[in-house]
């Protein structure tokens, strides 16, 4: 595996500032990447499709963000109109706070990597890495040097004389990667690029992105990916999308401990949502009824424009399967539950419970090994206050 060496990349000048995400914050007088009200849509009329709905979002230089979302939620769309492959309908597209809106995406500078690697078949992996290089126009007494120092940063240095036909599909896609790094752009672009790989290779891809992004401290990383493991490991900041628009956006910790919606809970992690009435708040701690049994749980402060706790209102309680423990039925505090259903996973199972109070809403508990219980068990269920949060009922979000 490729070791990428941290330091300066190529052609950059002060490091950068992870996780910055607001302007100023590393210094800079505008962010390196900034959507203003970008709508995107497809036809006329009542017939157009909207890809992209008033999306608003600022990347400081130095920082990642991840777009997360189902197919069709607008991240891809969202890259394309950075990239200049869309023209948005309205809205401004700006880079380092310069007006790219109607600029050719051949002249906005940013290195793009997408999930089919898009190298061409007929010319070798030297070649490949160049072809930015020539079409900007580069003198040709720098492409062999900078070619050189892109092959070098993704550990294919021996590989500058194959054909991609002749690479394995992590290999392809690490010459991708040093296509977009040759140009030594300020802001990269990664659509789905792990999606064509197995399993194993993509774990292994992942890691290599780490080091490449603690390689380029300077360069603004927008990553579009549907899977929420990539975006927990390499994003300092997560925008979640659905049906054209952004959802939610905030750190990956705070997303994950604190979702602000019950669509990121769920989609994020797949946490168990379960409907619960709220009895007592007292700063950050609840005591809530689930299926008519008092719980406590963790009452986050809510943001400006979200509706505050309320006595006796509803929301849900936001469990991950991890955080629940399966006990005896008779244990003291456990809520009895019984198991419905159970799926062997290897080093864990998933085992599906449900509360006699709320047996419409099945609960996904994960347990380490190999769980025999049979379908129909009584089984107990507890979680520590800590492994609880509460989540606005989506009538409750304003």
């Amino acid at each position: 595996m490729p070791r990428f060496e941290p330091g300066r990349s190529p052609g950059t000048t002060a490091p950068g500032k992870h996780g910055a995400g607001t302007e100023g914050a590393t210094g800079y007088s505008a962010p390196a990447i900034t959507f203003d009200r970008v709508t995107v849509a497809y036809g006329r009329g009542r017939g157009a499709t909207r890809a992209l709905v008033d999306f608003n979002l600022r990347v400081a230089r130095g920082e990642t963000v991840a777009l997360l979302g189902p197919s069709g939620s607008g991240k891809s769309t969202a890259l394309k109109a950075l990239a200049g492959f869309t023209r948005p309908t309205a809205g401004t597209v700006r880079l380092a706070g310069e007006d790219v809106t109607d600029l050719p995406p051949a002249k906005r500078g940013i290195g793009v990597v997408v999930q089919s690697y898009a190298l061409f078949p007929h010319m070798r992996v030297a070649e490949n890495v160049a072809f930015g290089l020539r079409a900007q126009r580069v003198p040709r007494s720098e492409i062999a040097g900078r070619v050189s120092d892109a092959l070098a940063m993704v550990g294919m240095s021996a590989y500058g004389k194959r054909l991609p036909r002749e690479l394995s599909g992590g290999q392809q896609q690490r010459v991708a990667i040093a296509r977009a790094l040759a140009i030594r752009p300020k802001v990269l672009l990664l659509d789905e690029p792990l999606a064509a790989l197995d399993a194993q290779l993509r774990q292994s891809m992942l890691t290599e992105l780490q080091e490449l992004r603690a390689a380029l401290p300077d360069t603004a990383m927008l990553y579009v990916t549907h899977d929420q493991s990539e975006a927990l490991a390499l994003a300092d900041r997560i925008a979640v999308m659905r049906d054209a628009r952004l959802v939610d956006i905030d750190t990956a910790e705070n997303l994950w401990k604190r979702p602000p919606s019950s669509f990121t809970a769920a989609f994020l992690g797949g946490a168990n949502l379960l409907p619960c009435r709220v009895t007592r708040v007292i700063g950050t701690s609840a005591l809530v009824s689930v299926g008519g049994a008092p719980v406590t749980a963790h009452a986050p402060q809510p943001d400006i424009g979200r509706t505050e706790w309320k006595s006796d209102a509803g929301a849900l309680l936001c469990l991950r399967p991890h955080a629940i423990t399966l006990t005896s039925p008779v244990e003291r505090g456990a809520l009895p539950a019984r198991i419905v259903a159970s799926v062997w996973r290897g080093s864990s199972t998933r085992v599906t419970i449900a509360l006699p109070e709320l047996p419409e809403t099945p609960i996904d508990v994960d347990v380490p090994g190999h769980d025999e219980r049979p379908i129909g068990t009584e089984v107990g269920m507890r979680f520590p206050e800590s492994g609880a949060v509460l989540v606005p009922a989506p009538e409750a979000v304003s």
